[in-house]
């Protein structure tokens, strides 16, 4: 029961963290750069604290669940990602959708790389 509780504490913080970037980022562009952002920062937060987690093993359990399942997990959203590309190709943007798609897969994947790679320096 104790890591269910601690994997929804982390979930609840990460979205509630996500919905507030997403909200103030998405006034001041025309495209779902709130979402592409999250995403993008919480591969690089994943990539970290996996990193320092393998360095430094004897990080509790409870902080991997609290941080890297829960908060990372509510962080990052991949429904927000697939609703914002359906949007778009609905209006027309089916280029900037397949770029969008395109960048945040390619910029996630080199985010955890390089937050692996930080985390050992």
């Amino acid at each position: 029961m104790k890591n269910i509780v601690l994997v929804f504490l982390g979930g609840g913080l990460g979205s509630a963290l996500r919905y507030g970037l997403s909200s103030w980022l998405n006034q001041f562009y025309p495209w779902a750069v709130g979402t592409f952002s999250a995403n993008i920062l919480g591969s690089l937060l994943i990539g970290l604290l996996m990193g320092w987690f393998i360095k430094w093993p004897h990080f509790e359990a409870d902080l991997r669940l609290l941080l890297a399942i829960g908060f990372c997990g509510g962080f990052t959203t991949f429904s927000a990602l697939a609703l914002e590309q359906v949007n778009m190709i609905k209006n027309g943007a089916t280029m900037h959708a397949l770029v969008y798609m395109a960048s945040t897969l390619i910029l996630g994947v080199a985010a955890v790389f390089l937050g692996l790679w930080l985390s050992r320096q």
